[in-house]
C-alpha cells in the first residue's frame, strides 16, 4: 500500500523524538525547567542548554516553511503551478 502526494506536517512532529518527548515533559512540568532537571535527574544549566538547542531548531524549520511559501508564491507568480494547487499547497504548510 503506497500513500502519494504533497503532505505537510506540523513542526513539532517535525522534531526529532527525544525532542518531542522534551516538550511534552515541558509542558507537563507547567514550563518549568526546575521541575524538568529535577524528573530528569540533570542540572537547572543542561536543560536550559536542551531548551535553547529546541528553540533554535524550531526557528529553523520556521524558516524553511517561509522558504518553502516563497517558492510557491514565486512559482505561481512565474505560472510554473496553477493557482489552485498553489493555494493548496499554501494551505498545507
Amino acid at each position: 500500500m503506497a500513500l502519494e502526494g504533497e503532505f505537510s506536517s506540523p513542526r513539532l512532529s517535525r522534531l526529532e523524538i527525544e525532542e518531542q518527548r522534551f516538550v511534552e515533559l515541558f509542558v507537563l512540568a507547567s514550563g518549568s525547567l526546575k521541575e524538568m532537571a529535577r524528573v530528569l535527574g540533570v542540572s537547572y544549566p543542561t536543560v536550559r542548554n536542551r531548551l535553547d538547542r529546541l528553540i533554535e531548531n524550531l526557528h529553523k524549520q520556521r524558516m524553511l516553511d517561509e522558504q518553502r511559501k516563497q517558492k510557491i508564491l514565486q512559482d505561481m507568480e512565474d505560472g510554473r503551478i496553477p493557482p489552485k494547487q498553489g493555494m493548496r499547497l499554501l494551505e498545507n504548510l
